[in-house]
C-alpha cells in the first residue's frame, strides 16, 4: 500500500465538503475495498475520512457565520439561480430542523450548504459539532462499510493499479473535469444569453433622469442582506418568478435590468425572456457594481421588501 493514499482520501472527503465536486463516497467505497485486502488500515481510513468531513463541516460552519449569506450565494454560484438555491436550501434546513444534519451528506444539493446554513442561521457551534459528528460517521462509516463488504465485487476497479493512492487520484482528476466541464456549459450557455443588448451605466442613467425608461432589481441574491442598496428608483422583478406571475411594462419605456452575477448572467438571462415577450430590455452592464463605480444615484433597499429568512434560536 502507497503512503499516499491515507492523505488523498483524506483531501477527497475534505474537498467535497469545501463545495468541489469531488466523488467522496466513491473514495470510501474503494477504501472500504482496499481495507479488506490489507492494502488500508480500516480504523486510520475510516476515522481519517470522518476526521476530515468534520474538519471541512466546522470550517464550513464557521465561515457561515462569519459572512453570512454572502458564503451561500457563492456556493449557489453554479446555478443560474442563486437566490432560488439559498432560498430553497434554507427553507428545507429550518422546516426538518436541526435532524437534517445527520442526513445531509447524502443529499445532492444540501451537503455542501447545510454546515454555512446553521452557522448562518445561528445554530450553537457545539450543537451543531455532535449533529455533524454523527452524520459524518453515518457517511463515512456507511460507504466505507458497504465497500468492505463488498470488496470482492468492487476487486475489479482496483485491479491493475500499483497503490490505492493512484485510484484516489483518478477520483480528484475525475472531479476537476466534471466541473471544468460544468464551467465550460455554463459559458456557452451564457454566451447565448448575452445576446441581449447592453448598455453602459451612464447612459442609462442619462435616460432614466430624462425619464424614458425604467430599471429593474433582478439580483439573484441581495434582497435579504443587511443594509442592502440598489439603483436609485428601481422596482424589484424576482427572476425566478417570470413563468408564474403576468408581468405589465410600460410599452413606451426602455427596460433596464441589472444584477450582481458573475458576466450578468441572472440579468442577461431575464432580458432573453423579456424580450422574447416583446419587451424593450437591455442589461446594464457590470451591474450593481459598475452602477456604484461610476458613481451613480443608490438607495437603500426598502424593508418591506427585504427577504426574512430564518434563524434558529440562539
Amino acid at each position: 500500500m502507497g503512503a499516499n493514499g491515507y492523505p488523498i482520501l483524506f483531501a477527497v472527503a475534505l474537498l467535497e465538503t469545501l463545495g468541489l465536486p469531488i466523488p467522496a463516497a466513491l473514495a470510501l467505497l474503494v477504501a472500504g475495498a482496499a481495507s479488506a485486502r490489507g492494502l488500508l488500515n480500516p480504523w486510520w481510513a475510516a476515522g481519517g475520512a470522518m476526521a476530515s468531513i468534520i474538519t471541512g463541516d466546522s470550517l464550513m460552519f464557521l465561515m457561515g457565520r462569519r459572512t453570512g449569506w454572502w458564503l451561500l450565494s457563492l456556493l449557489c454560484k453554479l446555478s443560474f439561480n442563486p437566490e432560488s438555491c439559498i432560498l430553497r436550501s434554507a427553507d428545507a434546513f429550518y422546516r426538518r430542523g436541526r435532524t437534517l444534519l445527520l442526513f445531509a451528506k447524502f443529499l445532492p444539493g444540501i451537503n455542501t450548504m447545510a454546515p454555512p446554513l446553521a452557522g448562518s442561521m445561528n445554530m450553537r457551534f457545539w450543537h451543531f459539532l455532535r449533529l455533524d459528528a454523527v452524520g459524518a460517521a453515518l457517511y463515512a462509516g456507511g460507504y466505507f462499510a458497504v465497500g468492505l463488504l463488498f470488496s470482492d465485487a468492487l476487486e475489479s476497479i482496483t485491479r491493475g493499479y500499483e497503490t490505492f493512492g493512484h485510484i484516489l487520484a483518478l477520483l480528484v482528476a475525475g472531479g476537476v473535469a466534471i466541473y471544468a466541464g460544468s464551467r465550460f456549459w455554463m459559458m456557452r450557455k451564457g454566451r447565448k444569453l448575452r445576446e441581449a443588448p447592453f448598455v453602459e451605466p451612464p447612459a442609462a442613467a442619462r435616460e432614466l433622469s430624462a425619464g424614458v425608461a425604467v430599471v429593474y432589481d433582478v439580483r439573484s441574491h441581495g434582497y435579504y442582506l443587511p443594509g442592502a442598496q440598489r439603483v436609485t428608483g428601481a422596482r424589484r422583478l424576482d427572476p425566478n418568478a417570470l413563468n408564474q406571475v403576468e408581468l405589465d411594462f410600460p410599452l413606451d419605456k426602455q427596460v433596464f435590468v441589472y444584477c450582481t452575477c458573475w458576466r450578468d448572467a441572472t440579468s442577461a438571462q431575464v432580458a432573453h425572456l423579456l424580450r422574447e415577450r416583446g419587451v424593450l430590455c437591455s442589461v446594464i452592464r457590470g451591474g450593481l457594481s459598475a452602477w456604484k463605480k461610476a458613481g451613480l444615484p443608490m438607495e437603500a433597499v426598502p424593508a418591506a421588501e427585504m427577504t426574512a429568512l430564518p434563524v434558529f434560536e440562539s
